[in-house]
């Protein structure tokens, strides 16, 4: 049997590769603590549990349009224009298997071959597997502590060339929780102006946020609400992240209607059932939940901070959004991939290599997983570097 070409282009996620080692050491027996996986540790809020109870009785069973029902579409575009200040209409929404088909399904609709994807690094590890299966070539914008892990208005014009298709925006970033202000957001714009390159914009942890204010990439402006192709979806804001639920939003009517077209002959729907259960998270009904979540976030996160800086020869920034600490350990070892490893097999903790999202010498933490946890697998980070050769 002979595979597609394509997919050689294909690597395995790290996230998933390191999450799945973990859990080999905790079925033998081995007491592992992993701070690798980047989902919610909280619960599914009761109100959407509840939502899908009643929709079953009711008998939610049956197929639904591709983009998906109307209460569903109705919901997404309230919420726009609620938290962000966006006016999205429901034809111009589409619900997903999650951001990551959302995203599959933006980069299929605009990529060919040889189109150039600009990606902010680090990355989240999907970003330029996606855009090289659909044939594209992945353009890295190196970025640092200085700006705090985002991109220049410099950087992004010094990055375009004729065959620049898209700028991939995430923000909050994963790896390293990185927030873009609303001037940073409108000086890239600027460097846009007059060009037809579309942004992709992933703002999946956007409730997620500390000490900031969290802007959506197409309320800016006029040309950047155009340009951008907003990916949002329930995983990580939601406390929903087996649930599978993602969308997007674009003013652009020609990808939108490509964007069926190829969701028609994939998934069709996604699940009417979790549909349902979305619906009172869109519309801010969970609001209260998903604040008690974030605010524990943020007590974690300056815990484990502090804990990290009091490491000699680690060091890590805290950041402004998500649920992950990108930390520097370069002073230590500057192969990441042979840290992580190491401390896995040694430490029993498992982190997420830098090298995985375009950045070594550094490893990614979550703290999404209870404070005990957190302390004591920082312990033991602590050993382990104390000893480490």
């Amino acid at each position: 049997m002979v595979l597609a070409k394509r997919m050689q282009t294909l690597s395995e996620s790290l996230t998933i590769a390191i999450s799945s080692k973990a859990k080999e050491m905790k079925a033998a027996g081995i007491d592992v603590i992993s701070l690798s996986a980047g989902e919610p540790d909280f619960d599914t809020p009761v109100t959407i549990k509840n939502s899908v109870k009643e929709a079953l009785d009711k008998g939610c069973s049956k197929y639904t349009p591709v983009p998906g029902t109307a209460e569903v579409l109705k919901a997404i575009s309230a919420k726009f224009e609620r938290d962000n200040g966006l006016k999205y209409e429901p034809s111009q929404i589409i619900t997903n298997v999650g951001a990551k088909h959302s995203l599959f399904n933006v980069f299929q609709a605009l990529v060919d071959e040889g189109d150039e994807v600009i990606i902010p690094s680090p990355y989240w590890v999907s970003y330029p597997e996606i855009v090289k299966f659909c044939g594209g070539k992945p353009v890295f914008i190196e970025t640092n502590e200085s700006t705090e892990f985002k991109i220049t208005p410099q950087q992004l014009k010094d990055a375009i060339t004729p065959k620049t298709k898209i700028l991939s925006l995430n923000h909050p970033t994963n790896p390293t929780g990185s927030v873009y202000t609303r001037d940073e957001i409108a000086a890239l714009g600027e460097v846009l102006k007059g060009t037809d390159i579309i942004i992709t914009s992933d703002e999946i942890y956007e409730k997620l946020v500390y000490d900031v204010e969290f802007v959506s990439v197409a309320s800016v402006n006029q040309d950047l609400f155009n340009r951008t192709v907003t990916i949002n979806g329930l995983s990580k804001c939601g406390a929903m992240p087996g649930w599978r639920f993602g969308y997007i939003a674009s003013p652009i009517n020609e990808l939108n209607a490509a964007m069926k077209k190829l969701q028609s002959q994939s998934t069709s729907n996604i699940s009417s059932i979790v549909q349902a259960g979305a619906i009172p998270s869109l519309l801010g009904k969970t609001d209260d939940d998903i604040e008690r979540m974030r605010r524990e976030y943020q007590s974690r996160r300056d815990i484990a901070v502090n804990l990290i800086n009091e490491i000699d020869g680690l060091s890590v920034d805290s950041p402004k959004g998500a649920f992950y600490l990108f930390v520097n350990c370069s002073k230590v070892e500057p192969d990441s991939m042979k840290f992580c490893q190491d401390m896995l097999l040694k430490a029993n903790v498992a982190t997420v290599p830098g090298v995985g999202f375009g950045m070594d010498g550094y490893f990614r933490i979550s703290f999404a997983t209870d404070i005990g946890s957190i302390k004591k697998a920082i312990a033991r980070i602590a050993e382990f570097v104390k000893t480490y050769k």
